[in-house]
């Protein structure tokens, strides 16, 4: 007898992850492809959609020809990706300019217009969030101010996965969690507002229509399947923005089950059955991967990515010797700051690389160290950026009582950084909650492929395929001297950026490139 395989792909900001499962949650194989980031100026972001696409063929190329996987047995495609980002498309359906992506800050000017436009109290009230550099309607308005001509050529609007689905199935669609972030969705109705677009002229036939997240799309189309391997007409539900899919890759699906994420962003997330709004925004109250339902979150920008560009800049000597040793390097640089004691000798960092969200909303925030003497070493500024990372999670955990969410009991850890037990442990002491991790550390590649079940008739229900396949793996508590030693360096870290915001915002007028 046949077997029912599923596909989860995630279009993440590093590179894009393929994988392929049983139905009890075994995964086949997986491959993940990297592509670049573009900087043109200091505090923006953008990435080339063929990059994402050429990423999904060479990720579903492989693993349908992996040992023991029959492209026919593939019953179900799912998608998760990185939010926010603006992909324009002409009547074609060619793409117009590279995608301004998440963690782009440019939008300064089009947030204040959106405000005025809309009114703040009213964008609240319908969107749940204040006017976001991150968030892709300042991304348009962006575009129809300073590209006009590209403006007038656009025809479709999508988000990062949507474009890959697309390109799948032809379809133009999205699903309600991933266009939560878009600034333009009702999210108590699901469904766009047509006051918000009337309100800033955006033409709603540029939108793609509205899907639950294990709604069938679409299906495989003929050249999809001769390019790729994949069976024509198989199915390809909505998908997820990346954390939602995230919450379902790791069973965060019930109310009051949270997790944290330490990938490229990081992320502190729980999943509400009603709907709960933070008054001043400061978090995100978007729609579930669950039909129905709810999640709130705080987002620090650069999480993992600070570590990267740690590793980057300055640590040659680990990588080589990674290389010497043929470990990952990730691995010698925890073991050099599991050597460093907490606190990193006085030295605080504030990981605000690309601007910040939760608790800021200051897209000119800039990252510093605090404390730095010349008696520190490398190792030192190591552990300062994990913990900096650390304790940007905690300002956000920190912010879900004025939602009216309950601290979770324990937070379920996934992302890159959630390999790390070091990182791990410094959560679960700074969060002040048991910290766990899921046998399957695929996250939104396996929150896809679920969802993806779910449409197939595979699982009756999203909580029930995660009670079918999610396993805990690892389980750490705080533990209590670390978490006191702790404490007063967050306190520092907590009113540190208060200090330094004038001088950020200066530096940025001072930037001619901004």
């Amino acid at each position: 007898m046949s077997q029912r395989l599923l596909i989860g792909i995630d279009i993440g900001t590093s590179g894009t992850k393929t994988a392929i499962y049983t139905k009890d949650g075994t995964r086949l194989a997986v491959h993940t492809a990297e592509y670049p980031l573009y900087q043109p100026h200091n505090g923006w972001a953008e990435q080339d959609p063929e990059d994402w696409w050429q990423a999904t063929v060479e990720g579903l190329r492989t693993v349908l020809t992996a040992p023991g996987v029959d492209a026919a047995d593939v019953v179900g495609i799912g998608l998760s990706g990185q939010m926010h980002g603006l992909v324009m498309l002409d009547e074609g359906g060619a793409v117009l300019r590279r995608s301004i992506i998440w963690c782009d800050g440019r939008t300064a000017a089009e947030c204040e217009e959106i405000t005025a436009r809309v009114g703040a109290e009213r964008l609240m009230e319908i969107t749940k969030s204040p006017a976001l550099t991150g968030f892709t309607a300042s991304k348009i308005l962006w575009v129809r101010n300073n590209e006009p001509e590209i403006y007038q050529k656009c025809r479709h609007i999508l988000l990062p996965k949507d474009y890959i689905r697309y390109r799948l199935t032809g379809a133009l669609a999205t699903d309600v969690s991933d266009a939560s972030g878009m600034q333009l969705l009702d999210i108590a109705k699901r469904d766009w507002s047509d006051e918000v677009l009337q309100a800033l002229d955006i033409d709603r036939a540029l939108l793609a229509d509205v899907y639950e997240s294990c709604e069938v799309t679409g299906s495989i189309t003929s050249a999809v399947a001769a390019l790729t391997g994949l069976r024509e007409g198989t199915v390809v539900v909505g998908g997820a923005g990346d954390n939602a899919a995230a919450a379902v890759g790791c069973g965060a699906v019930r109310d009051g089950y949270g997790f944290t994420t330490i990938g490229t962003s990081g992320v502190v997330f729980s999943h509400c059955k009603e709907l709960r709004v933070d008054p001043d925004g400061r978090i995100h109250s978007f729609c579930a991967a669950v039909p129905g339902e709810y999640h709130v979150m705080g987002v620090t920008l650069a999480a993992g990515l600070s570590l990267r560009w740690f590793r980057d800049c300055f640590c040659a000597a680990e990588q080589q010797a990674a290389d010497t040793q043929g470990v990952d390097v990730y691995k010698i640089m925890d073991d050099e700051a599991a050597d460093i004691p907490v606190g990193a000798n006085r030295l605080l960092f504030l990981p605000y690389l690309m601007g910040e969200r939760t608790p800021h909303l200051d897209p000119f925030a800039r990252g510093a160290w605090i404390g730095l003497s010349a008696s520190h070493t490398r190792a030192h500024c190591l552990r300062a950026v994990m913990e900096g990372v650390t304790y940007s999670l905690r300002d956000c955990l920190t912010l879900f009582s004025a939602a009216g969410v309950a601290q979770p009991e324990y937070m379920m850890a996934c992302g890159g950084g959630a390999v790390s037990p070091l990182w791990r442990q410094m959560l679960a002491d700074v969060l002040g909650c048991t910290v766990r991790t899921a046998a399957s550390n695929d996250g939104g590649a396996l929150g896809a492929a679920l969802l993806a079940g779910v449409g197939a008739g595979v699982y009756p229900s999203v909580p029930e395929a995660c009670d079918a396949v999610i396993r805990v793996r690892t389980e750490q508590a705080p533990i209590a001297d670390s978490a006191a030693a702790y404490e007063p360096y967050y306190r520092l870290y907590h009113k540190t950026y208060a200090s330094l915001r004038g001088i950020c915002h200066e530096l940025a007028d001072a930037d001619t490139n901004r």
